[in-house]
């Protein structure tokens, strides 16, 4: 038996040399590469993030007061970052003496490309 169709008979049918059989399947793999990493970071949330989350760990008798005070930064290009985003600065921004309860709030854009933090503190 000659070389050749040993060799022929070894390669898998996906791989013989079929008009663009190669080259397609490299193509079809490559497109489905490129939407998968597209997907997982839309569902994990590294293209577009906004989420609001608590600041304390205790919730059993948690009163959160009569105003409410915002305090934020920015940041952009994971290189420039300004405002002052703390709880004194919220709470001075909504006239709060007794900070009851925080929670802060996430937006980020392409990796962090363009983020902005928000303190948000209760109390009277």
């Amino acid at each position: 038996m000659e070389t050749r169709q040993v060799l022929v008979n070894i390669v898998p049918l996906c791989y013989k040399k079929f008009p663009g059989g190669t080259h397609l399947m490299r193509t079809i793999m490559k497109k489905s590469a490129i939407v998968l990493i597209l997907i997982s970071f839309l569902i994990s949330g590294c293209v577009y993030y906004n989420v609001q989350l608590p600041l304390g760990t205790e919730f059993n008798k948690t009163e959160l007061g009569t105003k409410t005070g915002h305090s934020k930064w920015q940041s952009v290009l994971w290189l420039v970052a300004w405002g002052d985003g703390g709880t004194k600065a919220a709470a001075e921004n909504g006239g709060i003496k007794v900070i009851r309860h925080a929670d802060t709030k996430v937006f980020s854009v392409l990796f962090g490309f363009y983020c902005e933090v928000t303190t948000i503190v209760y109390g009277d």
